[in-house]
């Protein structure tokens, strides 16, 4: 059962991830190396933790190649995030992004079998509704959307997938694997990348030691904590209200981002409708979702 203190605890995260975008911004090297730093450090950071915490790096050889493989989704949804920031801004990426409580309530009860519930998929399009009149402004940034929309599908997936690994797995060593997973997938792809679709950048980009501040801020504070933290948090909270949830990252990252960049990140009167419109949706659903426990509970009783 969860309680106020772990709701808490998803808003931290879910600003964390929002501040997130704005380190991805600050660090000079391209996307792809970024990220392939940061799920080293963070690899390696996780590895630490479950050592120092005496945790347990055993898994069965299928969850291995399990968590390996979200590891790779983990990646492609970290190069699209941080891809459209770049391509864009850090508002378009997570306008983007938050479209994964809609893609969760599509997804979540064809991959589980369940049936769907028609007040979640509302509440998707709902917030969908919200981002559309945010971005209505501006639709110069089409690349930019388009790669926030896929963030916000990958997103929706591997939380999907970690909801059942964490049943029978620590969170920290379902992190551990993931990283690994993310920086064995871009060490394989980022030859292929570099080789056909941006040969002038043949050569690895090495980070400044600047970009090494910002990396291990992202690897130690935006993926080992917050990343663990939402893993162990699925124990207690739906995976839809953690998504929906993560639509509020949008509002704290841009917030950060208009006071850090300042102009190039302003937004008009759509920005703070929409935002009223999403934030609805986060308030109303655990209410919603409360009813329709209830309901379900009496017909069971019923029967």
């Amino acid at each position: 059962m969860a309680t106020r203190a772990d709701y808490l605890k998803l808003h931290f995260i879910v600003f964390l991830w929002g501040f997130s975008a704005i380190l991805g911004k600050l660090v000079s090297i391209p996307t792809m190396e970024m990220v392939f730093f940061r799920a080293l450090l963070a690899c390696l950071g996780i590895g630490l933790v479950i050592i120092l915490t005496k945790g347990t790096f055993q898994v069965t050889s299928r969850n291995f190649i399990y968590l390996i493989l979200i590891g790779f989704i983990v990646a492609l949804h970290w190069v699209c995030f941080f891809g459209s920031g770049r391509v864009a801004n850090v508002s378009v990426s997570l306008v983007g992004f938050a479209t994964n409580s809609l893609w969760t309530a599509i997804l979540e009860p064809w991959m589980n079998r369940t049936r769907i519930k028609k007040f979640e998929l509302v509440l998707g399009f709902i917030v969908l509704s919200g981002l559309y009149i945010i971005f209505s402004f501006d639709f110069q940034y089409k690349l930019g959307l388009t790669l926030g929309i896929l963030a916000g599908l990958t997103s929706a997936v591997f939380s999907i997938f970690n909801s059942k690994m964490v049943r029978t797995i620590p969170s920290f060593t379902i992190t551990f694997y993931e990283m690994m997973g993310c920086f064995v997938g871009l060490g394989i792809f980022l030859p292929i990348y570099k080789f056909i679709w941006a040969p002038e950048e043949s050569m690895l980009y090495w980070p400044t030691l600047l970009d090494w501040i910002w990396i291990a801020t992202l690897a130690g504070v935006c993926s080992v904590y917050a990343y663990s933290t939402a893993v162990e948090l699925m124990k207690k909270i739906s995976v839809f209200l953690i998504q929906l949830t993560l639509n509020l990252e949008p509002v704290y990252g841009i917030i950060m981002a208009l006071i850090i960049f300042g102009s190039s990140e302003k937004m008009g009167t759509n920005f703070y409708v929409g935002t009223g419109i999403i934030m609805t949706a986060v308030l109303v659903y655990p209410y919603l979702r409360k009813r329709f426990d209830q309901r379900a509970a009496l017909k069971q009783s019923a029967s």
